[in-house]
């Protein structure tokens, strides 16, 4: 059996996640009696049955299910290559840095301080990307380093985690549940996120089901806060750096807390990337004591002097 082509792979991925022969050959940007003459071929090179087709549904086989989860794999390695391959040859080398605009726990300007002072440090280009597009954005090759927030996809990719904050729920001040000193998901069950989620079930509509309503930067999602359209879901960061006087932030009791990592890739080599991870790890591990020392002298402020 011949070797498989990086052109069939991206043919079978693309009829395996559309499931239907049509849209696949649409997005393809071919006509669709090839793309099936091509899958059919792909087929008998296997020696496999990769969908089951009728008239009315296209169907992954148990095979099927297999290669789509290698043919990724392998589509997503010969993209960074190139990527990667590009970003060496280039005449000026740079530490790309993928995060989402304002979601870096108020951390990246001492971040980039303390990298700086690293004398295996390149110089920094920020990759603005979407919620949750960083981790692809390093398995792509279009990002060296990463600020991600959990969940996240974390195939082929190392970690370490930096901070752990609540989040908050971001309101129109003149919500009647802005008056509430603390609230539950349950108390959200009549708001919406800004992609159209339900805002009780305490996490965003995956991407590729978001409302065509969505915002996408947090001026927007701002803006539409402001008027009661909807509420989001902050991190006390983005809190702490956004105060407005039309919206209310609360606190929620049963969200789970928000987790910042950094990530790179398992087979980064670079003394750059591993002078941000240092720098990273450093900067959160300080902010984390500075945390726990206004914690204690908080408590140590709130407790009954005592009396002789």
């Amino acid at each position: 059996m011949k070797d498989l082509e990086v052109r069939q792979l991206r043919y079978f991925v693309a009829v395996a996640e559309e499931l239907h022969f049509g849209r696949a050959a649409a997005r393809l940007g071919m006509a669709q009696p090839p793309l099936s003459r091509a899958i059919r071929d792909l087929e008998r090179e296997l020696g496999v049955t990769l969908f089951e087709r009728t008239t009315r549904q296209v169907r992954l086989t148990g095979a099927g299910e297999v290669l789509l989860r290698d043919a990724r794999t392998a589509l997503e390695a010969v993209t960074a290559a190139a990527h990667r391959t590009r970003q060496a040859g280039s005449t000026s080398p740079r530490l790309r840095i993928a995060l989402k605009a304002d979601i870096d726990g108020g951390l990246l300007p001492q971040i980039l301080d303390a990298y700086h002072a690293d004398p295996a440090a390149l110089p920094p280009e920020l990759v603005l990307g979407g919620f949750g597009e960083q981790a692809q954005a390093l398995r792509d090759g279009l990002a060296d380093v990463a600020l991600v927030l959990c969940p996240w996809d974390g195939r082929g990719l190392d970690s370490e985690p930096l901070l752990t904050e609540p989040v908050l729920v971001a309101m129109a001040a003149t919500d009647p549940l802005a008056a509430r000193p603390h609230l539950s998901l349950a108390d959200l069950a009549a708001r919406s996120l800004p992609d159209g989620a339900p805002a009780a079930h305490g996490r965003s509509a995956p991407p590729q089901h978001r409302a065509t309503r969505s915002a996408s930067n947090l001026s927007e999602i701002f803006s539409l806060v402001e008027t009661g359209s909807v509420v989001f879901f902050a991190p006390a960061s983005v809190a702490r750096r956004n105060p407005r006087p039309d919206v209310a932030y609360r606190p929620v009791s049963d969200l789970p807390h928000a987790r910042l990592l950094v990530a790179w890739p398992q087979d980064a080599r670079s003394p750059a990337v591993a002078a941000f991870v240092r720098a990273a790890c450093a900067i959160a591990a300080a902010r984390r004591a500075e945390a726990e020392a206004e914690a204690e002298a908080e408590a140590e402020a709130d407790m009954p002097s005592s009396t002789t």
